[in-house]
Order: structure tokens, then sequence, then C-alpha cells
């Protein structure tokens, strides 16, 4: 059998390892539901966070110094997550941030609860393509919904 100057055979492409060597590599339902786990991990850190009589976490660190907060984007940054999924949360929370300047409670919780509501169909094997159909068909009705509920200021305070 003919090779390469690598020793490989023809056409067998050489192992690239793009992860740090020990990297886990878990894959498939239990990794997607382990995941989903995190970010509900995660999410009940923040929750009570939200809103008008949210409440303020505590954050200390190993090096005597805390933070009193209730600001989602302020808590991940701090908690600074090891699970790579919680790591993508939180990058969410913080783009938000500095998008927006506000709503990271908000994206975590969102995000959890789509998570949650997936978490079914992924225990049951639905095929991801009918799970991000059914998504995308929800997205569209509810900006259809809030398109048929909106209101156009004009600028003239006596219409209010």
């Amino acid at each position: 059998m003919a090779s390469s100057s690598s020793g490989l055979p023809f056409g067998v492409q050489p192992k690239i390892l793009i992860l740090r060597e020990g990297t886990d590599q878990s894959q498939g339902i239990g990794q997607l539901i382990h995941n989903i786990n995190v970010c509900n991990t995660l999410a009940g850190m923040i929750r009570t966070t939200l809103g008008p009589r949210g409440l303020d976490k505590l954050i200390s660190y190993g090096d005597n110094r805390s933070t009193i907060t209730n600001d989602g984007a302020t808590i991940v940054r701090l908690l600074n997550p090891a699970e790579p999924i919680a790591r993508t949360l939180a990058d969410i929370a913080l783009s938000q941030d500095a998008e927006i300047g506000d709503g990271t409670t908000s994206v975590i919780l969102l995000a959890s609860s789509f998570l949650n509501a997936a978490k079914p169909y992924i225990e049951e094997r639905v095929a991801p393509q009918v799970i991000i159909r059914a998504f995308r068909t929800a997205c569209q009705l509810a900006v259809d919904q809030i398109n048929q509920l909106k209101y156009t200021v004009d600028g003239k305070p006596e219409k209010f």
C-alpha cells in the first residue's frame, strides 16, 4: 500500500489536535442534558436578582474581597464559570451588557427557559432540525403577535 510523506495511506488525513491535550470532548444526549442543567444552575443563581424587588448577591473572592450586586453581568463576570456552556451563557450576557447596557439577567433566564422547553424533546431524541423549526415558528408567531399589538406614537400627546 502506498503512503504519503507523513506515513499515512494516501487520502487519509492526519489527526489534528485543536484542543489542548486532556480536554473533555463529551458529546451526545447526555452532554446536552448536562449543559442544560448547568445553564439552569446559572439561571437559578441570578433569578432572584430580577425586577424591582430583586435581591442582591454577595460574591466572595479567594483573596478576601467581596462584592454585593444584583447586576447579572457583574455576577457572571465575577463567577467566571469553569463549564464551557456556562462561559458561553456568560458571554451572551456580557454581550448584551456591552450592546444595550441592560437585560443581562433576562437574557440568561430566557436562554435557560428555551433550553428547558427543548429538554424533553432532546430526551425523546427528537431530531434537532425539528426542535429548531419549532423555535423558529414560535419566534415568528411571537413577532406577528407583537406587530398586531404595537401602537405607533406620532408625537401627539392628546392621543394618550
